[in-house]
């Protein structure tokens, strides 16, 4: 299965995402791939990624002949602000020669001539854009233009400040990537916005950050009836809501099953349950 992007750019619709994965990266990159995922999610963010781990996996799968253009890559560019003092790029550098620096050397990490996606990690205030955020956009669209990413996009990001990106820039995002609470109806603002104009929307801790709802009966009673767990029920939801559903268990299992909510089948009244489970 696949998402189209209003760019005409295709990307698969399940992610494996490498936060946190420390010295495992490499191993689990290739578990991940080995177990059909097709997409990658990283960052060059030394305090939650190892990006140049995702690179040394991609050079062994290709010794298994999994060649590079069979794979969607998405790394971002962080801000000085999330980097905890490890940052990939001169610091003291204007914002645009950040954002390059940033980007060379995440192609170096990953052993590639270009990305699928690239994403700013986050904008640089909790409300609004600033001149920060502009002058990062500006720099992010002309790596884009220039065809060294296929697509870019913010993760991290509010309904206003996505609107507002989408009404100031000369490209508009083509994915957005941010955590995804059933409390707040699964990000509904952000995800209409999206839906509205062509924006492929990334989901993820959609199972922890939601802990209350993926222990509730009625997901329970779901996966029952489906004969599944809760896990692929959340994750054949989000498919339905055309979201982009990431994972990053460490369980080869796990991986699997997740790749299965693929072929799952939710009734319209579930969906709808799930959907204002928590509101």
């Amino acid at each position: 299965m696949t998402l189209t992007a209003y760019n005409q750019v295709v990307i698969p619709s399940f992610m494996y995402g490498t936060a946190w994965k420390k010295e495992a990266t490499t191993q689990l990159v290739e578990l991940a791939v080995a177990s059909g995922f097709t997409a990658i999610d990283t960052a060059n963010q030394l305090i939650h990624y190892q990006e140049a781990l995702v690179g040394e996996a991609l050079k062994a799968l290709e010794k298994k002949g999994i060649k590079r253009d069979t794979l969607f890559l998405q790394t971002k560019f962080t801000p000085d602000g999330g980097q905890g003092g490890q940052t990939p790029y001169d610091a003291s550098a204007d914002l645009t020669t950040q954002v390059r620096q940033s980007f060379d050397s995440s192609l170096t990490h990953l052993g590639t001539a270009y990305v699928d996606s690239y994403v700013l990690h986050g904008p640089y205030s909790r409300r609004g854009l600033g001149e920060e955020d502009r002058e990062v956009w500006a720099a992010m669209e002309g790596l884009c233009q220039s065809g060294k990413t296929k697509m870019i996009g913010i993760s991290n990001v509010t309904a206003g400040q996505l609107a507002e990106l989408c009404e100031q820039a000369k490209l508009k995002p083509m994915v957005v990537q941010n955590r995804c609470y059933a409390a707040l109806g699964w990000d509904q603002e952000v995800r209409e916005i999206c839906r509205a104009q062509g924006i492929i929307y990334q989901g993820f801790s959609l199972l922890t950050a939601n802990r209350e709802i993926f222990a509730s009966p009625e997901i329970h009673a779901i996966a029952k009836r489906l004969g599944t767990g809760p896990a692929q029920v959340i994750f054949r939801f989000a498919i339905e809501i055309g979201m982009l559903p990431l994972t990053g268990t460490t369980s080869e299992q796990h991986m699997k099953e997740d790749l299965s909510a693929e072929q799952l089948v939710l009734s319209t009244e579930e969906i709808q349950r799930i959907e204002t489970i928590a509101l």
